[in-house]
């Protein structure tokens, strides 16, 4: 039954993620958000909250494995899984924006802030608070280059968008969307905890491959479609929004909701496969590397962990 429970819970966190997502877009196109900005702030914000709402119910319920390893592993996949599959399918990449010169740094300090406030092994509530105000930054960050970021790619049809728009009802959506993810996240976290147990695996390796993964395919789903369609801005803007936002505002809410304490040490190798992930991204944003090569080495980075990850189970 737990199987049962968790799969069809996933699928309700990712539902109503797509309905907030669909909103907050139709939202930004109505008041002329930018491209970018929508894939970094709205797109990347409403395809974490599986993630935050997994992660908050789990640290609410003192499951601190659950909490942290499915940002983890979210983030490992964002890069390797999503970033991957967009190289590798696109005909082209060639982004607008320089993301070295603009985004990188906003890729690795939330990585590295991680890690840091992690020494101790506990993420306190006032940790909490600085990563939340990192989300922030960020997001004033954009607001304020707001002018250089070209807008091509937007919806041609732009007017009719806004003509269409209907506040009460996107209100509405919006309300049903956060109400089915906040529910189907604890159902998600109460079923995960019973599959491990059944199995014998700790909740981390739960979280950093199955929770992980699901709440991961929004973030999938959206760059390979904003990828097929020549948008490839919104993808990548999409998956460092989204990092930035898991470690940011999902670690943050969780970490305020009820402090974690959990010994890292023990989870040093995925902690690293999550370093060298973001320092690939970097690298390939500042060579602008956005070639089947570059895929074909995120995807490696990913078999490495995923050995990693099955040779724990065994």
């Amino acid at each position: 039954m737990d199987y049962i429970i968790f799969v069809a819970s996933l699928a309700a966190l990712i539902y109503g993620a797509d309905i907030i997502i669909n909103q907050s877009e139709k939202i930004a196109l109505r008041f002329g958000i930018s491209e970018y900005i929508i894939g970094a702030t709205l797109i990347a914000f409403g395809t974490s909250l599986p993630e935050m709402a997994a992660s908050i119910s789990a640290s609410l319920h003192g499951k601190a494995e659950l909490a942290v390893s499915n940002i983890i592993g979210s983030n490992i996949i964002n890069i390797t899984l999503v970033i991957g599959t967009v190289l590798l399918i696109s005909k082209t990449v060639k982004p607008h924006r320089d993301f070295f010169a603009k985004d990188s740094s906003w890729a690795l300090f939330p990585v590295l802030i991680f890690v840091i406030i992690s020494l101790d092994n506990q993420i306190t509530r006032l940790s909490g608070v600085a990563l939340l105000f990192l989300m922030f930054g960020y997001i004033l960050f954009l607001l304020n280059n707001s002018e250089h970021t070209s807008d091509i790619g937007l919806d041609e049809d732009l007017e009719e968008i806004k003509k269409d728009f209907n506040a009460p009802k996107t209100l509405i959506l919006l309300i049903v969307g956060f109400v089915t993810v906040v529910y189907a996240a604890d159902f998600t976290i109460s079923s995960a905890s019973n599959i491990a147990r059944n199995f014998g695996v700790s909740e981390w390796i739960i979280g950093v491959v199955l929770v992980a993964f699901g709440t991961s395919l929004p973030e999938l789903i959206v760059s390979i479609m904003a990828a097929r369609a020549n948008k490839a801005d919104m993808a990548i803007g999409n998956v460092i929004g989204s990092n930035m936002a898991n470690i940011s505002v999902a670690l943050g809410s969780a970490a305020i909701a009820n402090p974690i304490k959990l010994d890292f040490t023990k989870y040093s190798f995925d902690i690293a496969t999550l370093i060298a992930a973001t320092l690939m991204l970097v690298f390939i944003t500042a060579n602008k590397m956005y070639s089947k090569p570059a895929g074909i080495s995120l995807f490696i980075l990913l078999a490495i962990f995923a050995q990693h990850t099955a040779s724990q189970l065994v």
